[in-house]
């Protein structure tokens, strides 16, 4: 009998072990769900990125290897170093130069060596990690006097709540010596995928159009444009086989001549993407290969441009899930199942805030990371130093009223996001969050006051600076105000008072007047020769290139196109015989501004002020 009792009070222990196992087991599940939905903490998102004190980097590499890393920067390879952060050193860690159009351009500017870099702490080592971080960016500010846009932005994006890269100013040393002030940036590559989305299993993509069917355009030379530079030259039969009249740009969505399924034929041959099926006789677009986003059939090939910026290793089948979301997408079926509505809406407030024509809202499709998870899309922000009227030709009461409606100019991948009342409303209390807390709620004065507090001084002893110390004061002060007026227009926008959008602002009265402000005091990028890829300016036209007094210089071009040497005869062989000018409408190429360059060297593409 005694034993029969301790046989059932065991038999009682063993099943109430067994529920407590499932109660954890399950309670372990719910933390892993979460865990997916909100990703992971990392330890480096308080070792490097507390904003409260900047990091310290030295970068300790032999003198040889890293003259020679200099002077090969545009090879963008990898070179052996050891790097102390914050006082704790990892050793064998990778560093090379990064960039696009900012890396030619210095590397043709014999006065600077101010390379942007990326240090990878598991090039060398495998799995080893900086506090958990496996790449950190060292961005150099270029074309930036304030040197606070991108960090303004990042501050933006983390008070919202989006999924973006975390930031800190870094002061930079080589060997011991100190070498300038960067803005440390959390590379979207594996620790940012788990600490934002956990362990979903997600494929990563950087599209980028400046780099098209392995032709860079950071290396054309813009002030002396000709069409035989583009791959495989130009053929006049890729264009649309008729304009409307008066030279408009067809209807967004409107084949205008192509195929339906948008193959092949707006684009050059041999995979190619320069889409001038877009072309701006109304709208230039640097989209094509799928940088745009845009549906153009179910052809994979039509995105190639998506697949060679993977970052995750992917295959067809990851593929056709990104072009079935973007099938749906265009159509406006079911959005909430192929794109992260929410966060995408986050971005959208934050993007349009920033007036970044270096992106997706101006002409050039890239700029920006594309994740997919199981069907769904969803947008990672990246390169924010053009923000604010960062690209030539801007001017201040453009940039300032901005359109916060039918904002994307180079994609229709938000369009139908917008037909959405709901989503439409949710876009606007974001932009409302942002204006009246952030902005006007004290959040830009206390990252302004910060910022200035910590770099003010790296800066005016910067040994590599792009601007003088005086330049740079000019441009914070100005910085301030251009965002306190672009909050202003905003919230104008957002209550009715001002139009929101391009065409209804056009010949308003309502706009608000920052014609008094120079945006390119802030820093600006010039392509060369005129060529130019700004905005609309506050009468709803295409902008053209700026003179140093900040207005107008030239007529603009189509679409704001400006060309020192734009000529027939420069087209291989010439044009074909069947060639009809009159299919360009009203295009006349005497608007095409800017000079040529007698001496045949290249024009450069920054407006970098001497050291």
């Amino acid at each position: 009998m005694v034993a029969q009792k301790q046989i059932t009070k065991i038999i009682i222990a063993v099943m109430a072990l067994a529920v407590c196992l499932c109660l954890a087991a399950t309670a372990f599940i719910g933390q892993l769900a979460a865990s997916r939905d909100k990703g992971l903490t990392m330890e480096y998102e308080t070792a490097l990125f507390d904003t409260s004190e900047i990091i310290s980097i030295n970068i300790v590499i032999d003198e040889d290897d890293w003259n020679e890393m200099l002077d090969n920067a545009t090879a963008e390879e990898y070179y052996r170093c050891d790097v102390s952060v914050n006082g704790e050193t990892f050793y064998g860690v990778g560093i090379r130069p990064k960039g696009n159009t900012s890396l030619t351009t210095i590397a043709a500017d014999p006065t600077t060596d101010r390379y942007s870099f990326k240090l990878e702490f598991d090039h060398y080592v495998d799995g080893q990690t900086c506090f958990g971080l496996d790449k950190l960016v060292l961005n150099n500010n270029y074309a930036d006097a304030t040197n606070m846009k991108e960090a303004l932005i990042y501050d933006m994006y983390q008070y919202l709540g989006a999924d973006a890269s975390l930031y800190n100013y870094a002061k930079i040393s080589v060997n011991g010596e100190y070498w300038g002030v960067y803005l440390a940036i959390e590379a979207v590559e594996d620790s940012f995928m788990l600490r934002n989305y956990g362990t979903q299993d997600g494929e990563l993509y950087k599209p980028d159009s400046m780099n098209i069917g392995g032709f860079d355009m950071g290396d054309m030379d813009m002030g002396d444009f000709s069409p035989s530079d583009l791959p495989g030259g130009f053929d006049f039969s890729q264009l649309p086989d008729e304009m409307p009249e008066g030279g408009e740009a067809p209807e967004a969505g409107s084949s205008s001549g192509l195929p339906e399924d948008g193959g092949g034929s707006s684009q050059p041959p041999d995979g190619g993407s320069f889409d001038f099926g877009g072309m701006g006789f109304g709208g230039f677009s640097l989209g094509g290969g799928g940088a745009d986003l845009n549906y153009t059939g179910d052809d994979l090939d039509n995105y190639s441009t998506i697949w060679e910026g993977e970052i995750t290793k992917t295959k067809d089948a990851d593929h056709k899930r990104v072009v079935t979301a973007l099938k749906k997408i265009s159509k406006g079926a079911d959005l909430a199942s192929y794109m992260d509505v929410d966060n995408l809406l986050r971005y959208m407030a934050v993007h349009i805030f920033s007036v970044n024509e270096d992106s997706l809202s101006g002409m050039m499709a890239h700029n920006y990371y594309l994740y997919e998870y199981d069907g769904q899309l969803n947008i990672i922000p990246w390169d924010y130093n053009l923000a604010l009227g960062g690209m030539s030709g801007s001017n201040a009461t453009s940039v300032v009223n901005e359109a916060i409606d039918n904002a994307f100019a180079g994609t229709e991948f938000f369009d139908t996001l917008m037909e959405n009342e709901t989503y439409h409303g949710q876009y606007y209390a974001y932009m409302t969050e942002l204006v009246e807390e952030y902005i006007n709620g004290g959040g830009f004065d206390a990252f302004y006051t910060r910022v200035r507090s910590q770099i003010d001084a790296l800066v005016e002893t910067d040994p590599n600076a792009f601007y003088t110390y005086e330049e740079y004061l000019t441009a914070a002060e100005t910085l301030y105000e251009v965002v306190q007026l672009r909050g202003e227009s905003i919230s104008g926008q957002l209550d009715g008072t001002i139009p929101s959008t391009s065409a209804e602002q056009s010949g308003s009265g309502a706009l608000i007047d920052a014609s008094h402000i120079d945006p390119e005091v802030m820093g600006s990028m010039d392509i060369g020769g005129g060529f130019n890829f700004g905005g609309q300016d506050a009468n709803g036209n295409q902008a053209g290139p700026a003179s140093n007094e900040g207005e107008s210089s030239e007529l603009p071009g189509p679409s704001g196109i400006s060309s020192g040497s734009f000529d027939t005869s420069q087209f291989e062989g010439g044009p074909p015989e069947d060639f009809d000018a009159s299919q360009f409408g009203d295009f006349d190429p005497s608007q095409f501004g800017g000079g040529t360059q007698e001496d045949g060297e290249r024009s450069g593409e920054g407006s970098v002020p001497p050291l």
